[in-house]
């Protein structure tokens, strides 16, 4: 924080705001682009750095709320809460801290044309000057990490269902309909699925740092040309794209010309928007977005497959920890234990995120992840909630359970029963077509509602089929989203309740929006196929708060995990995943 304040004063700059991210733009980035937590000591996928000469603040979600306040002790910097509270944000921060006439100064490769703009309007308002041309890192950060240089590979037609040549052409095909005869994207998720290519270069996300522009004329993908073998690139070739070096984006968009790109403004920087001066420009949503979310019959089917393994490989580590809850394991040690009994798949390929096994207080921590010194062992008592997901050639799975590890208390039980009601109540939801997933949202919620407790995350997220566990455009949550739900589509259905200092508690599947049924007078209706195979905690479910509907919703599905998982399992496994899906009575 000297170091870039020093740099500051010496550039006349007065406040500069680091975000976490990378110039993609993406959730999970390398450690090159980990900016943010080299100065504050933040390491969340969320938040936001703002540093003045003086004060320091850091805003974030409540996933994070309580990891912030333990990794930001001591630091000088204040923790800022974007939801769940009152504070202010970064720009209202900031119009209390400047005075007219001083400059906020940003890393424009850091922020979306969105972005950027919106902070211009600001200083603009408050009289304030702004900058896009500051970094301050090269000079400070003497040790930063190098960009990554994990190989490309090429992700198989068989597990994509598509060949990347379709894609490109379904991807102009749409950008035509915007006035459009070429586009740049820079989210590396979409880069990976128009070309069906992956790479390790972002832990838990399979992707390549790169840049992919695509026209009718040329299409380029911009990458370090030491990561793609000679396989690859007669691949590429084969389907119309040439290699060019990764830092070469910015002077080929600034000779391109004769041709009308389209740019999403929420996910190119806009410092590859400003290059951008001899040619027409069409600001949109990507056309791979939505393209990408609407999974095709083969990544369907894949998944199903993956969610076989994936709850195969939880039997054997759900017993494990029962087996061995006497031995003294820790939270690190589920974690590992996860690793190996996944990766006795093929197709394993790596989690999809750091799993997070928080033993009671440390399960109301959303986003908590285990670490050496700080893991909790594992007692005959309280509760464990697990989220956990892995990466598989054909799918990306992604679930929570919560267990009891001794005997539950009355509380334990009622909270995670409603949890599940509302769990239940969107798995279950029947809705007509062109509905929205903030529409939804508050099924989940209803039951925590009714009992005045609430959670602050969104209910569901996209995923995408080996690729990101959080996509878009699709989600379930409060928030407003114009994207509808449409078949193909997959979400999670994960409420929650956390109470701070004692436990926490979530429940998660993926779920598959599917067709239900069309009907004269009101259209078509569509409801969730559960992709998710594994049970729930029977012992913490108090069926007097179960109605009927519900009770029978609970037993079809470990029905159906009973049996899904068994021919997979040996003796001993299936008759531990019996015991955990027998019929519940009341």
């Amino acid at each position: 924080m000297a170091s870039l304040r020093e740099v500051m004063r010496k550039n006349r700059v007065d406040a500069m705001i680091i975000p976490g991210t990378d110039p993609h733009q993406s959730e999970y980035i390398g450690d090159h682009w980990k900016l943010r937590d080299w100065v504050t000591g933040f390491t969340g996928s969320n938040g936001t750095a703002v540093v003045t000469l003086h004060d320091a603040g850091l805003w974030t979600d409540s996933r994070y709320f309580l990891q912030a306040e333990l990794e930001l002790e001591g630091s000088g910097v204040t923790m800022y809460k974007e939801d769940g509270g009152n504070d202010p944000t970064p720009t209202e921060w900031l119009a209390g801290q400047m005075e007219a006439g001083q400059v906020l100064a940003v890393n424009g490769k850091l922020f979306s044309v969105v972005q950027a703009s919106r902070l211009e309007a600001f200083c603009g308002e408050n009289g304030l000057r702004f900058a896009t041309d500051f970094d301050p890192f090269p000079a400070i950060y003497t040790d930063r990490p190098a960009l990554p240089d994990a190989p490309v590979y090429v992700h198989e037609e068989n597990y994509a269902g598509e060949s990347a040549r379709s894609k490109i052409a379904r991807v102009l095909a749409e950008a035509e309909k915007l006035g459009a005869d070429a586009t740049l994207l820079s989210a590396l998720d979409e880069i990976a699925w128009t070309l069906n290519i992956r790479c390790a270069d972002v832990t838990y996300n399979p992707v390549a740092i790169s840049y992919a522009y695509l026209s009718e004329d040329e299409s380029v993908l911009f990458i370090d040309p030491a990561k793609v073998n000679a396989e690859v690139a007669s691949y590429l070739a084969d389907c119309g794209v040439k290699v060019m070096p990764y830092d070469k984006v910015e002077s080929y968009l600034e000779h391109k010309n004769n041709a009308t790109i389209l740019l999403d403004p929420n996910k190119t920087s806009d410092t590859i928007a400003r290059c951008v001066t001899r040619c027409g420009v069409v600001y949109a949503q990507s056309p791979v977005a939505l393209l990408k979310a609407v999974k095709n019959e083969t990544q369907i089917a894949g998944i199903r497959k993956a969610m076989e393994r994936d709850g195969a490989a939880l039997v054997k580590l759900y017993m494990w920890i029962e087996q061995n809850l006497s031995a003294g394991i820790s939270e690190l040690d589920v974690a590992t234990k996860a690793v190996e009994f996944r990766g006795e798949s093929d197709l394993y390929r790596g989690e999809s995120f750091g799993m997070i096994a928080g033993y009671n207080e440390h399960g109301a921590i959303v986003h908590y992840e285990a670490e050496e010194g700080t893991a909790s062992t594992l007692r005959p008592e309280g509760m464990l909630l697990i989220d956990t997901g892995a990466q598989y050639l054909d799918g990306t799975t992604d679930i929570t359970r919560t267990i009891a590890l001794g005997t539950p208390s009355e509380a334990q039980r009622r909270d995670y029963t409603l949890v599940l009601k509302g769990h239940i109540a969107l798995g279950a939801a029947i809705f007509p077509e062109n509905t929205r997933g903030s529409q939804l949202d508050a099924l989940a919620r209803q039951f925590l509602w009714k009992n005045c407790m609430t959670y602050w995350h969104g209910t569901g997220h996209g995923v995408g089929h080996f690729l990101g566990v959080h996509e878009g455009p699709q989600n379930v949550r409060l928030n407003e989203n114009p994207t509808t739900l449409q078949s193909g589509m997959i979400v999670s259905d994960e409420p929650g309740v956390y109470k701070a200092g004692e436990y926490g508690i979530r429940i998660e599947n993926l779920v598959l929006v599917r067709d239900y049924a069309a009907t004269e007078q009101f259209g078509k209706f569509m409801h969730f196929e559960v992709l998710t195979l594994f049970p729930y905690d029977s012992r913490l479910i108090d069926l007097s708060l179960l109605s009927d509907e519900e009770l029978a919703w609970v037993n079809n599905y470990h029905k159906v995990v009973r049996e899904r998982l068994s021919p997979m399992l040996d003796e001993a496994q299936r008759a531990w995943l019996n015991e955990k899906t027998k019929e519940l009575t009341r």
